[in-house]
Order: structure tokens, then C-alpha cells, then sequence
């Protein structure tokens, strides 16, 4: 009898656009084919083409890697995870992995075409026909789980209860096991099979993954090779609910003492994340500082006590940013209404004024070179610190500063920062919403991004800004307190200001140290723009640590 789940029968521009997928860059460019060595490094021309000579080099051992998540950019985003899901592919793949993205297929997305692959789960107890989509770009398969469930929640992807939710990932999962199966892909248009296979789960929402590729394929002698991977981008959601629910995910009795969790947070419950996270071969966090706070009891939401059991199952790797959407010398959305591209090193400075003066001009603040201009993009709730903004607002008014926020959320802090623009129509601007094409110009022009989240798991914005020349203010947690080196006026040297609580008092004291040194001494501040500027934000560095990782979980028992 077949496992449940498992069908019977067996499975076997002007300016050239970057390669962002290399690892850190040095100094010396040497040809491709050259061996490096310590005293001659082997770097790679960031602006060649990715060769097939040059992926075997940087690939340390071939795998194929099925990325499995709710979203991915372009085609369904609502945060962080949608960006990772796009760009981190593209990192492996440079390395020379064989790469498949799997995600619903929440609406028609052009490019993907039906591949005629039909096939039936049992989802929850109820027989679900899925079909699969598939899409071959740069190099990277992604694959597309249709059915109507997915369909019906296109404009908000996590509507809907409890069960329509766990209806959606527990199919999902399923799905995306097989994938490697059954779906052409590539070129060729061969199925990826099941040799040096990494799955790579991520949130909640692909915590079954691990769980369903023990219980219904490893414990039936399928997959026996196959490891997967969990990789953190907030542990707040972890897909709790009541103790019953464990019935309808359709797994033998003996897991559910997996999913069992009794903690302070919520009392007993089931917990899908604590599952995964213990059937996965490795967990990755989105930082190392957040790999750290979330062995903590505040930062485990109710699972540090596991975390803290994992040793070296459990790491953490900063999140490196798409320069081909997120670099000043390549980005569109500065083309036209006064912007301009610039090249993000001091010959910049000039379009990034330009950029400056266009902002102010589009929103209609006066157009001073001289004002510090801030900005601040993000959700508006209680996790991004937007009250620790609107309760300084007398503080930062009272400045000689304009301020320029973006974002949507929580009705009372909406209605705040209209309030803050009313109030201070000269000085302040609140884009109450979303606006991708605003997202990019208010990093370009801004001097100085304002990022007081409360935890922040990596955060990509201060990325995004620091390539841009602009300075980032963070709260000192998680991946912002990685990324962002505090200045040190008795070396001039850090890329931006950090506070260690987030408290009104700290976050106007640390504020208050930027807007100093930008008024008093122009230069200095020019050198932290610089230092983030010059910085190696791309995904390389991170996707060969992903490596890593992905190749001692290949390797694990």
C-alpha cells in the first residue's frame, strides 16, 4: 500500500548589466581558467559572462536544489522572502547548481507554460488534481503548483482561515517533493531526478516539507538520499494551532509528538515550524546575529529551547541583495522626472544630488541641497519601529530636516503620519501605500534611512541603501546590527549608526549623531557613504556560504 499522499506508482542598458552572483571580489582580476592562490587570488571579472568553465570553478560540488517557498519576486511578494526566493537562486545557479524555484501559481504569469503534468495528492484526506507551470530563465527552473486554491487568494496569497492555509502549504509541499520527478525543466527538458537533491523549505508555510519527505517518501524507501534544508526569515509565524489539527495533515501517529509544544507563548499547541525544523538536515537564519536571538527566549517565540539543542545544525547567513534591481547604475526606475543613474562611487555623488532634487521636486518639499533628507520605507507596525518615528516627531521637526516615508499597516500609525504631514507640510511627506517605483527613488535621493524595527530577522532595506550612498540609522538587532557597522569618530570608519534599544531617547540620540556629522563635517560623511557604497552586497558571498551548507546537509544522516 502506497504511503499517503503518494500516488502508486514509482517516481524515478547602456551600462552592461552586473553579474551579481560572484563571490566577494578582490583586488586582482585574473583570466578565467587561472588558479588562484593566496598570494593570487582567483577573482573573477564581475562584468564577464558567467561561463560554464567559470561556474566549475566556483562549484564545489554539482547539486540539484528544488528552492520551495509561498512567494518569489516578480510573481508574488509581500516582504523579504519573496526577494531571497528570487535572487538566491540565481546565486547558486551561478555556481554551477543544477536550481528549481517552486511556488503556486497564483495567477497567469507570462512565460510559464502548462507542461501537461497532472497529478493527484491526497491533501488533508481529500483527493487534489495539481498541475505544474514551468518557466526556464537565467538559467534557473521555476515551477508553478495550479490550482484553484491558490487562484483564489491571487490579490491577498495568505487570506482565508486556518484550514485554507494549511490546505494551500500542505499541497504545496507535496507538490514541490515531486516536482523533480515529473516536471521538464531546463534546456533539455529532463526532470531534475533524484540524485544530490537538496530541498530548501522556508517559514513556516514549507515547514511540512521535511516532515512529509520523511513520513511519506524515506520511511517507504523513497528519496532515501534526499536532505532538505529550513531557512528562517521570521520565527514570529510558526503555524500553531489547536492539538486536533495534527489529524488532518494525514502523517502517522508517531510525529505527532513532533508538532506537540507546550510554552508560555500559547499554552499546548501544534507547532509546524517546531516539526521542520526537526526533520530538517540544516537550519539557516537570515544572520548570524538573528541565529543568535532566536536561541533566546525572547527571540524564540516558544522554540529557543529547541534551537538552543541544534549546535551547528543551526547557522546563520546575511542575505545579499539583486544588483540587477538594486544598483544605482542600473536601476530604470531612475530614469526620467530628474533622476538619474549614478555609479555608486564618488563619481556618483553628482546623479545622487540629482536623484536629491528630484525626490524633493516629486513630492513638493522645497528643494534644498543643503537639508538633510530622510526617509523610511517599510510596513507600518509594531515589529519596524514606526512609532519610535511618529513619537519623535516634535524632536525631528523641530530640525532643520525633511523627512519622507513610505508604507502601509496598522489604520492608528497610518493616520499618524498623515497627521505628521499635515502638520509640517514643509518639511514632511507620508505615502500612505505602496509604491515600488517610490521604494527605489526615496533610496536614491534620501541621504539617511531611518530603520528603528524592534527585530529585523536580516532586513534589506539598509542594503539597498547603503549601496545607493545612502546612510542607514538602525536599531541594533538581528541582521541590521551585521550589516550595518556603527561609525567610529576616532577612526572615521563604519557604514551607519546603530542604537541598542528601541527606546524614543536612543533612536533620537543616534538620529541626532547622523544629522551632526552631516551638517558639520560633509566630508566624513562622504566616507560613510563610501564605505557602504564600496561594499560587496551581492548575493555571491552569501550563495557560497549557502553552499556550504547545502553540501554538509547532502552529507548528513
Amino acid at each position: 500500500m502506497s504511503a499517503p499522499g503518494v500516488p502508486g506508482t514509482a517516481r524515478p542598458a547602456h551600462i552592461p548589466p552586473p553579474n551579481p552572483n560572484l563571490a566577494q571580489q578582490q583586488q586582482q582580476v585574473v583570466e578565467v581558467g587561472q588558479v588562484g592562490s593566496a598570494q593570487n587570488p582567483l577573482v573573477i571579472d564581475p562584468n564577464a559572462p558567467m561561463t560554464e568553465e567559470t561556474q566549475k570553478m566556483l562549484c564545489k560540488e554539482k547539486l540539484n536544489i528544488v528552492v520551495v517557498a509561498s512567494e518569489c519576486a516578480p510573481f508574488a511578494k509581500t516582504g523579504g522572502l519573496g526577494d531571497v526566493a528570487a535572487a538566491l537562486p540565481k546565486g547558486l545557479q551561478a555556481r554551477g547548481h543544477r536550481v528549481m524555484v517552486v511556488m503556486p501559481r497564483y495567477k497567469n504569469y507570462d512565460g510559464a507554460v502548462d507542461t501537461g503534468v497532472r497529478i493527484t495528492f491526497n491533501v488533508m484526506g481529500h483527493p487534489a488534481e495539481v498541475g505544474y507551470f514551468h518557466m526556464h530563465k537565467n538559467g534557473v527552473d521555476t515551477v508553478f503548483i495550479d490550482h484553484q486554491c491558490y487562484h483564489s487568494v491571487a490579490d491577498n496569497i495568505y487570506a482565508g482561515d486556518r484550514h485554507a492555509a494549511n490546505f494551500r502549504n500542505a499541497m504545496l509541499c507535496q507538490a514541490a517533493i515531486e516536482a523533480v520527478w515529473h516536471v521538464p525543466c531546463g534546456e533539455d527538458r529532463t526532470p531534475y531526478g533524484d540524485s544530490d537533491l537538496v530541498y530548501m523549505a522556508n517559514d513556516w508555510h514549507t515547514s511540512l516539507l521535511p516532515v512529509y519527505l520523511s513520513a511519506y517518501y524515506q520511511d517507504h524507501g523513497k528519496l532515501p538520499y534526499a536532505r532538505s534544508v529550513f531557512v528562517i526569515h521570521n520565527m514570529a509565524f510558526q503555524g500553531r494551532g489547536p492539538l486536533d489539527e495534527f489529524y488532518s495533515l494525514q502523517l502517522p501517529d508517531h510525529y505527532k509528538e513532533h508538532f506537540y509544544l507546550d510554552d508560555p507563548f500559547g499554552g499546548e499547541c501544534m507547532n509546524q515550524m517546531q516539526a521542520g525544523l526537526k526533520f530538517a538536515s540544516k537550519i539557516i537564519a537570515v544572520s548570524a546575529g538573528y541565529a543568535w536571538e532566536i536561541t533566546t527566549d525572547m527571540g524564540g517565540w516558544g522554540l529557543a529551547p529547541l534551537l538552543r539543542e541544534q549546535g551547528d545544525k543551526l547557522t546563520g547567513i546575511v542575505n545579499g541583495i539583486d544588483l540587477e534591481e538594486w544598483s544605482p547604475e542600473y536601476d530604470s526606475f531612475l530614469d526620467g522626472d530628474g533622476y538619474t543613474r549614478f555609479i555608486p562611487d564618488a563619481s556618483g555623488f553628482e546623479g545622487k544630488l540629482e536623484c536629491k532634487r528630484a525626490l524633493q521636486r516629486q513630492l513638493g518639499l522645497p528643494e534644498r541641497d543643503d537639508v538633510p533628507l530622510l526617509g523610511f520605507i517599510g510596513r507600518l507596525d509594531h515589529q519596524k519601529g514606526v512609532d519610535l518615528i511618529t513619537d519623535a516627531r516634535h524632536w525631528l521637526m523641530g530640525q532643520d530636516v525633511q523627512l519622507v516615508m513610505l508604507g502601509s499597516g496598522r489604520d492608528d500609525l497610518e493616520q499618524s503620519l498623515r497627521s505628521m504631514e499635515n502638520d509640517h507640510k514643509d518639511k514632511c511627506r507620508c505615502w500612505v501605500g505602496f509604491s515600488v517605483e517610490m521604494a527605489h527613488r526615496i533610496t536614491a535621493g534620501c541621504d539617511i534611512l531611518l530603520m528603528p524595527s524592534r527585530f529585523e530577522p536580516c532586513g534589506l532595506n539598509q542594503l539597498y541603501a547603503m549601496r545607493y550612498g545612502t546612510v542607514p540609522v538602525v536599531h541594533a538587532v538581528g541582521g541590521l546590527r551585521e550589516t550595518v557597522r556603527p561609525y567610529n569618530p576616532h577612526t572615521k570608519e563604519g557604514t551607519g549608526w546603530q542604537f541598542d534599544e528601541a527606546l524614543t531617547n536612543k533612536f533620537q540620540e543616534a538620529v541626532g549623531w547622523a544629522l551632526g556629522t552631516y551638517r558639520e563635517d560633509k566630508d566624513t560623511f562622504k566616507k560613510i557613504q563610501l564605505s557602504g557604497m564600496q561594499q560587496d552586497l551581492s548575493w555571491g558571498l552569501a550563495a557560497e556560504r549557502y553552499e556550504e551548507k547545502l553540501i554538509e546537509a547532502k552529507y548528513s544522516w
